[in-house]
């Protein structure tokens, strides 16, 4: 054995004591251990805790993880633990901590989501996912099934530790790893929708086989970035564009393939062909947490790989940003117009709200970076709003997706109508919302940076996707009820819960968001 050791340290002078363990501060990555054992605990509970009882030890061990996770992030952040670990290939820093603790409230109030069986007898996710969609099996027990598949929760948890590894990473290879984790469990979420299994199955394929290419061009990408820059850290990229004199072919081809991996993940138009379909076929729950978490964990990396590794080139790379920002917004407000089902309207939402987010990306600047963070937190929790209160809009086959069979809800049920209006005016940046405050924080910081005539046209583009969400309000409290329209449910203790928190978030931080803007001020320079 020692022979053999002796011979794979040949490679390093031949002495096997010249290879030394990287140091591992374990403290300051207790978060991500703390939701990735969940995760397994969780794979555990499934296998030997009986039927009956893992519904409530699988909700424990999930929101307990998230919560603890929450707590030790906070403590470390006010202890300013920073430090780079696994052989610098993670970057704790302050805004570290800032993503993770906007992550992680934004995680616990799609779980919660996810949990709720009132809204649908047995959750929204299939009875038996392997039976086949539409035969007399699944039938059956998507009739008769009241106990909750509970698999979805460490999947779930498995998604969060890579969200959490993805924007604290600080080499090439640490982000790929993060991007998978966080990505496989979420093709598996997709498919696993209790009612129209067939568009939710065809929302997995196809987000399974898009994200697979853009995660092979994303890791192209990084092939190429080591060959620039003989390393696999963002410094390495850094480092060797400062110094220069080598060919910036090979860095400017590898930067863009890998920039295409995280807008694809971002949802960033033009590379955003997967979000209506996904959107739309996949179970509500997991709609809302990859509209809120993954899109805080795609742009939350994006801004440290563009500050740490592609900061010095900038001047190469800024006019191709500004023009991705363009077309997601002019994407997103212009075919958002033409939709008539209310996820394949916040699909395309999404792809606008990506285009607005890209300028606080741009800038580089630790005001556009706090911008950033907080337009993520008030997007977010406005995008879980709307999506528990349609869990709540039921037609015998579902939920009423469909924006006209919203027509006159506001006679039906008046708080669930003033919710959504709340959420939507939020979406539109009108004023005393928080989306208002969201977005002049990084309109603000865009323009500060010297990107006014991007900012004018964000601010049409903004004025244009109000047509849609003002079209919702209209339809609730001036249109004529439709015959036979759908039934409005009381929530459930849970998703009442992740409503009214969205609800009384989304107007607090519009009337006070000094102290939470404050709270995510990010600090630079950043780790790695």
């Amino acid at each position: 054995m020692m022979s053999l050791l002796h011979t794979l340290a040949a490679p390093l002078g031949g002495d096997i004591n010249s290879i030394k363990a990287p140091a591992v501060n374990f403290g300051v990555i207790m978060p991500i251990l703390i939701i990735l054992g969940a995760a397994c605990l969780g794979v555990l509970v499934e296998a030997v805790v009986p039927k009956q009882l893992r519904y409530v030890a699988q909700l424990i061990v999930t929101v307990g993880a998230i919560v603890a996770a929450g707590v030790v992030t906070v403590i470390r952040a006010i202890g300013k633990d920073y430090a780079l670990t696994f052989d610098g290939s993670l970057a704790v820093d302050q805004a570290t901590y800032i993503m993770w603790g906007v992550l992680l409230v934004l995680a616990l109030a799609s779980v919660l989501l996810m949990a709720d069986r009132v809204s649908e007898p047995g959750g929204a996710f299939a009875a038996q996912a392997a039976a086949r969609p539409g035969s007399k099996r699944d039938r059956a027990f998507t009739a008769t099934a009241t106990k909750m598949q509970t698999e979805i929760f460490p999947l779930a948890l498995f998604a969060i530790g890579g969200m959490l590894v993805f924007p604290a990473s600080a080499d090439f290879i640490t982000l790929f790893v993060g991007l998978e984790v966080l990505s496989l469990p979420l093709y598996l979420m997709c498919g696993m929708a209790r009612r129209r299994r067939l568009i939710s199955q065809e929302a997995a394929v196809k987000y399974f086989l898009l994200g697979a290419f853009a995660s092979a061009i994303l890791l192209y990408g990084i092939a190429l970035l080591y060959g620039y820059a003989g390393g696999l850290k963002y410094s390495d990229v850094a480092l060797a564009s400062q110094a220069g004199g080598r060919s910036n072919t090979m860095l400017l081809i590898g930067m863009a393939l890998l920039v295409v991996g995280l807008l694809f993940k971002g949802s960033v138009g033009p590379f955003h062909s997967w979000t209506p379909d996904v959107y739309q076929g996949a179970p509500t729950p997991v709609t809302a947490f990859m509209a809120a978490c993954t899109k805080v964990a795609a742009f939350t990396t994006m801004v440290r790989v563009f500050y740490s590794a592609f900061g010095p080139s900038k001047w190469n790379w800024e006019g191709t940003m500004w023009g991705i920002a363009i077309a997601s917004m002019v994407i997103g407000a212009v075919i958002g117009i033409t939709q008539t089902d209310i996820k394949r309207m916040l699909a395309y939402s999404s792809v606008a709200h990506a285009g607005f987010l890209m300028l606080g990306v741009i800038t580089l600047t630790a005001d556009g970076m706090s911008a950033t963070m907080f337009y993520l937190l008030t997007y977010g929790f406005a995008t879980i709003g709307v999506l528990a209160l349609l869990t709540l809009v039921r037609t015998p086959d579902g939920e009423a997706s469909s924006m006209q069979a919203w027509a006159g809800l506001a006679k039906k049920s008046p708080m669930l109508a003033a919710q959504m209006t709340i959420f939507m005016l939020s979406f539109a940046g009108i004023p005393l919302t928080a989306g208002f405050i969201g977005k002049f924080q990084v309109f603000t910081a865009a323009a500060e940076s010297g990107m006014g005539a991007l900012v004018v046209i964000a601010m049409v583009a903004t004025a244009v996707t109000a047509f849609f969400y003002l079209k919702i309000v209209v339809l609730m409290y001036f249109a004529s009820p439709v015959d036979d329209g759908p039934s409005v449910l009381v929530p459930g203790p849970l998703t009442m819960i992740v409503t009214a928190a969205c609800f009384a978030i989304t107007v607090l931080l519009g009337l006070f968001p000094s102290w939470v803007i404050d709270l995510l001020n990010v600090h630079l320079p950043l780790l790695g």
